[in-house]
């Protein structure tokens, strides 16, 4: 399958949410998963690392937006760049291309990442698939958003979303779906 992973550009190297990250690159990698990232720094750059360095194909989505805002440019295990003009485009393609997504703790990017997502499947927009979500804090937002907007998310649109606790559960839940 292609993989894309959502996750926040804060992680470092020495720290637990990027060795989290690398880990999930690895595991998918292992399994044979083309791995789609947005390519840049921190989760993306562990996911694309730990999947390099498994022996993985590593596809790195980036675009001019970003790169205006800030100075950055791929990180060194991508493999294989695509390009984008805008942000919303590379959004579009890190859907749009993949065949299941991840997402690991982030801020506002990796919320829009979701969310976007879940809305398109929710509108058949895009053929459902995988959406797994992890870690507690997920778990969390998610339940708090669905609590109090009990209305407005009826529970065929609740089952698109799956969580797990780690990302060793991640992989598997993707496995079982296979």
């Amino acid at each position: 399958m292609r993989v894309s992973v959502f996750g926040g550009s804060q992680p470092k190297e020495g720290q637990a949410a990027y060795a989290e990250a690398m880990e999930l690159g690895r595991l998918l990698a292992e399994r044979g998963h083309i791995v789609l990232t947005g390519g840049y720094i921190g989760t993306m750059e562990a996911v694309s690392r730990g999947a390099r360095e498994a022996g993985g194909h590593v596809i790195g989505v980036t675009c001019e937006d970003i790169e205006a805002w800030r100075p950055i440019k791929a990180n060194a295990w991508v493999m294989e760049e695509i390009r984008k003009k805008t942000l919303i485009e590379r959004l579009h393609a890190l859907i749009h291309e993949s065949d299941a997504a991840l997402a690991l703790p982030g801020g506002p990017g990796t919320l829009a990442e979701i969310s976007v997502m879940w809305n398109l499947m929710i509108v058949e927009s895009l053929h459902r698939r995988p959406l797994v979500l992890i870690g507690d804090g997920w778990q969390s937002v998610f339940d708090q958003f669905i609590q109090r907007f009990d209305t407005y998310v009826p529970a065929h649109q609740r089952e698109i979303l799956n969580f797990a606790k780690d990302v060793q559960t991640a992989v598997k839940m993707l496995e079982n779906r296979d």
